[in-house]
């Protein structure tokens, strides 16, 4: 219930803020779904699982991951903002939910259809080739890229993927050109590398890791500000020549469009609280990336800088979604 400071000062500011502390008061009062557009057992789903966790214990309520995979994570995007804006349906979001609205044509929505809440964390894209590769330095790759254009090629987890436009910024950045070899996912990327069909490879770190402690393969260069805690030896692409590039895999709570501003306060409030746990830190440098807690506009700044960024560089790279 509201207390009487809280009824007062509903009642002097207006019916609106009256109704809004009332919300808060009262949310949340069943339990909660997070979607995530991802199949279970990915990197997405396990962060989303153990954000889950912990805030059943900050909002006191249930908090179902629902897994929806499939259309680029159109098909989870557009559950989300069909759904009520009550705070009840949230979505794990990442990359693709700024790049999709450039990638697809038509736009399967618009970013005015979603309200981003917090944002989680980041998980570097990794530049690697396997361990039998002549390349052991990221600028050994540049200039052989510079000596023999388009001869490299780099395979990626699909057209339009979160590791592909990290590539296309790269070569943008280095001055470079490279062929681009898309397909259905990271592990069939990961086998060609490996079997020597492609030359080198951009996905999340947490793909590569397994190869990479075994032996099979090397990282060459991480694409976020700071070096990955699984791979503190390699150097950020940043350090190596290119000051401030980065393009990181993001994790983002996003929920519908016009959801109360007192649900968003009291949801961004329990998912700092999440983000502050081991376990979900734990999570995230095990996928080789970090917590990034910050407030709910710099979630709306996020998901907005990086919907211009990507629309930029699928308009001049003329890139299309599988």
């Amino acid at each position: 219930m509201l207390n009487r400071r809280q009824a007062l000062a509903g009642l002097a500011a207006g019916p609106l803020a009256l109704s809004g502390a009332l919300a808060q008061a009262a949310f949340p009062s069943r339990p909660l779904r997070l979607i995530v557009g991802y199949t279970a057992g990915g990197a997405v789903d396990l962060i989303a699982r153990a954000l889950a966790q912990q805030l059943q214990g900050t909002l006191g309520k249930p908090v179902v991951v629902d897994n929806r995979p499939g259309g680029g994570t159109n098909i989870a995007t557009r559950l989300l903002i069909e759904s009520p804006p009550d705070g009840y349906t949230l979505m794990l979001a990442a990359n693709a939910l700024a790049a999709n609205v450039s990638l697809y044509q038509p736009a399967p929505y618009e970013l005015k259809d979603v309200t981003p809440i917090a944002v989680v964390g980041r998980v570097p894209v990794v530049l690697a080739v396997a361990s039998s590769s002549p390349f052991t330095t990221l600028q050994q790759f540049i200039a052989a890229a510079k000596a023999r254009p388009q001869a490299i090629n780099f395979a990626t987890p699909g057209n339009g993927s979160t590791p592909h436009l990290a590539m296309e910024l790269f070569e943008r950045a280095a001055g470079i050109q490279l062929t681009h070899v898309p397909y259905k996912g990271g592990a069939q990327a990961i086998t060609d590398v490996l079997g020597g069909h492609v030359q080198a490879l951009a996905v999340n770190a947490l793909e590569v890791q397994p190869h990479v402690a075994g032996g099979k393969m090397r990282v060459l260069g991480v694409m976020t500000p700071r070096r990955t805690e699984i791979f503190p030896q390699v150097p950020t692409i940043a350090e190596s020549g290119f000051p401030g590039f980065e393009s990181s895999v993001w994790y983002t709570v996003v929920g519908p469009a016009n959801m109360p501003a007192a649900v968003v306060e009291r949801l961004h409030a329990d998912i700092a609280k999440a983000l502050a746990s081991e376990d979900v830190r734990q999570r995230l440098v095990s996928a080789g990336g970090e917590v990034l807690p910050g407030t709910t506009a710099q979630a709306v700044k996020l998901v907005h800088d990086e919907e211009a960024r990507y629309a930029k560089l699928i308009r001049e790279a003329n890139i299309k979604a599988d």
